[in-house]
């Protein structure tokens, strides 16, 4: 049953948190970011797309998500990260993606594209479906492994983040926030955003404490992501074995 489900993966994401605490504090071996650079190094491909969750593919492997407000870049993030520049199709119209898109590179990893939110002009029919679908998701998802909900670095969290930073708390589903846009704003600037995202992250027992921040463009923190993703998936290995 759904309950179920979301108090055992409430109960190994607190556990997580608290035997990977250098997880969350972004610290990564030499090992951890060769094997994150060797993952995202396959033939990433369009691999499925699902408009509900009757059409959700059969899980395998691990997943991670990623979430933001329409135009925050999510799809230039997915693109550098894997090294296609038109994998993830970047649109300039917000909110057009209506579905779920999964990426997956020949391995153990799928990346999946959700929905963008937070624009105005989206029908309220197509909000509610949207919602039902990512509800869905992330709620009878298994091998959700994690979900980075972007935020753009120069203007930080906005009210319109609050209801899927509340779905992703309700959902026990392990989450953290990525800045995009990094190079956009001055050192000082970033510093100040990245301070008042973890304060209000604090709030919330689900997110990891900490932010990464991210440029599609200049490529930083690019090995930090590919790091993280290796080691959750070494995770995900080692549970399974254990």
């Amino acid at each position: 049953p759904p309950t179920k489900d979301v108090d055992a993966r409430r109960k190994a994401g607190h556990d997580q948190r608290m035997a990977s605490d250098s997880t969350t504090r972004d610290t990564f071996t030499r090992a951890e970011i060769d094997a994150g650079r060797r993952l995202f190094a396959g033939d990433w491909q369009f691999a499925a797309a699902a408009g509900s969750a009757a059409s959700l593919p059969p899980m395998r492997g691990v997943e991670i998500a990623f979430a933001g407000r329409s135009n925050v870049g999510k799809s230039s993030l997915i693109n550098a990260l894997t090294g296609r520049k038109s994998l993830a199709r970047t649109s300039r119209t917000p909110g057009r993606t209506q579905e779920l898109i999964f990426f997956n590179g020949g391995g153990a990893l799928t990346l999946v594209d959700m929905p963008g939110y937070g624009y105005a002009a989206t029908a309220k029919s197509k909000i509610a479906a949207w919602t039902e679908l990512i509800h869905a998701y992330l709620r009878g998802r298994a091998n959700l492994a994690r979900v980075y909900v972007l935020v753009d670095a120069r203007h930080g969290l906005k009210d319109t983040d609050a209801p899927t930073l509340d779905v992703l708390s309700q959902t026990a589903v392990s989450h953290q926030v990525v800045l995009t846009k990094a190079d956009e704003v001055v050192e000082a600037e970033l510093a100040r955003r990245i301070g008042e995202v973890e304060a209000a992250l604090k709030k919330r027992a689900a997110a990891f404490p900490a932010v990464l921040a991210t440029s599609a463009h200049e490529g930083d923190g690019l090995d930090t992501m590919h790091a993280a993703a290796a080691r959750l998936l070494a995770e995900r290995r080692g549970a399974r074995s254990s």
